[in-house]
């Protein structure tokens, strides 16, 4: 009787999630985890370019540029991760595949290289960037990408098959 009555009340906790809010976790989840991995490429001297390059169109002192800059962006990009999140959950969460989400980071390392590139002073552009970084960063938004794309749809599908539930546009 007791183990049925945590079933039913595990049960209760887990249909309470919006899908809404478990899209805003795997953005706020995606954009910390990939940008410490991030980190870790420039660290390694993988990349030119760590999380800190978020910070880069404001001018907000020297400290952007050491560790507490590069923390600072890993959080920026983690909070900025989740309207991209939604972004995904508009265009292709139909879609079960991971292609779309492959599509998807790619997408947005051509947006942030190349596009906005003038928007961010101490990126060079992208013909004057090593083949260590690019391949690094296309590599790192790919997974990204992967990730937050696959996890929604699978998030979709399984809210939709498997509950019959609604899912609010």
């Amino acid at each position: 009787m007791i183990s049925l009555t945590k079933e039913l009340e595990q049960s209760q906790q887990e249909s309470s999630t919006t899908f809404n809010g478990t899209v805003a976790l795997i953005g706020l989840f995606g954009g910390l985890f990939w940008s410490v991995i991030g980190y870790v490429a420039f660290y390694l001297n993988f990349a030119r370019v760590g999380p800190a390059l978020a910070l880069m169109p404001w001018a907000l002192g020297d400290w952007k540029n050491g560790w507490l800059g590069q923390l600072v962006g890993i959080l920026f990009i983690a909070v900025v991760s989740i309207p991209v999140a939604f972004l995904y959950r508009m265009i292709f969460a139909k879609i079960n595949k991971p292609w779309p989400g492959l599509l998807f980071g790619l997408s947005l390392w051509v947006v942030i290289f190349w596009v906005f590139n003038p928007m961010f002073p101490g990126l060079k552009s992208l013909q004057q960037l090593d083949l260590n970084t690019i391949i690094t960063t296309i590599c790192l938004y790919l997974v990204y990408g992967l990730f937050i794309g696959y996890s929604i749809s699978y998030e979709y599908h399984e809210r939709t098959a498997h509950e019959s539930e609604a899912i609010q546009s």
